[in-house]
């Protein structure tokens, strides 16, 4: 059984020794593959710091959270994208549209969007989503972009059906996490009408820590948790969810 954490920032973990117990702990859990997403100028280090440690288990991205996307944005994108020179990059993440925090920077958090958008396209590489409360703002530019090349994760997905649809139908796959545990949030029912087969898991550690950890600081570990919840919405055992939701995290990012 081999699980894969899609999205997570075990990274700003910054006490080694911790960051060890940390893996240990995947690894007794059997989550040996984690994808770490970027945010910003900053976690690029950590990021690489991760990767050389675990270079068998930790996969980097690079992209700009789009909270972190302020008026220097264009400044902070050609960092990034430098930054990509000699490293082994896997995803364009993460990067998206939220506005939650601030509608204000609306524009330009679609223009960093797009501009990611294109970096991935260039390199022929998947792109993974922040989305916050910005579906149709998301879907307008993912509709704009669509050809065989644009494809990817739209992660922490707690939409409803339609939402959930028009994504696959866009030709991305719907990161689920700790939220699927929660029982008001009703991502299980949305779930129940979505193939098992259009699915990744992840954990956006350390938020969104799902049940019975939650109220704690979330770790990859817990992906089990994620896991079991997904076999009894889909009738199924632990060790097939591992195995499809592993073949699609290899299917997107192609190791």
């Amino acid at each position: 059984m081999l699980f894969t954490d899609t999205h997570t920032h075990l990274y700003y973990e910054t006490d080694g020794d911790k960051l060890d117990e940390l893996m240990q702990r995947c690894f007794e859990n059997k989550v040996d593959r984690l994808f770490l997403p970027n945010v910003d100028v900053e976690s690029i280090a950590k990021i690489d710091s991760m990767v050389k440690k675990y270079p068998k288990n930790c996969f980097a991205m690079a992209g700009l959270h789009p909270c972190d996307v302020k008026e220097n944005y264009e400044e902070v994108l050609d960092e990034i994208c430098q930054s990509m020179v000699d490293r082994d990059i896997y995803a364009i993440g993460e990067i998206g549209i939220d506005l939650h925090w601030d509608k204000g920077t609306l524009a330009f958090q679609q223009i960093a969007f797009c501009e990611q958008i294109k970096w991935a396209k260039d390199l022929d590489l998947p792109i993974v989503i922040h989305c916050r409360e910005a579906f149709d703002e998301i879907f307008e530019i993912l509709e704009s972009e669509k050809d065989n090349q644009l494809r990817g994760i739209l992660h922490c997905f707690t939409g409803n059906l339609e939402q959930a649809n028009k994504a696959i139908e866009l030709g991305f796959y719907l990161g689920i996490g700790g939220v699927v545990t929660y029982k008001k949030a009703g991502l299980d029912e949305v779930l129940k009408q979505v193939p098992l087969a259009n699915l990744v898991l992840e954990t956006d550690s350390p938020y969104l820590t799902p049940v019975p950890y939650r109220g704690k600081p979330n770790e990859s570990s817990y992906l089990v948790h994620i896991a079991q919840k997904l076999a009894e919405i889909y009738e199924t055992s632990i060790e097939e969810i591992a195995a499809v939701t592993t073949a699609n995290s290899i299917s997107i990012f192609k190791i």
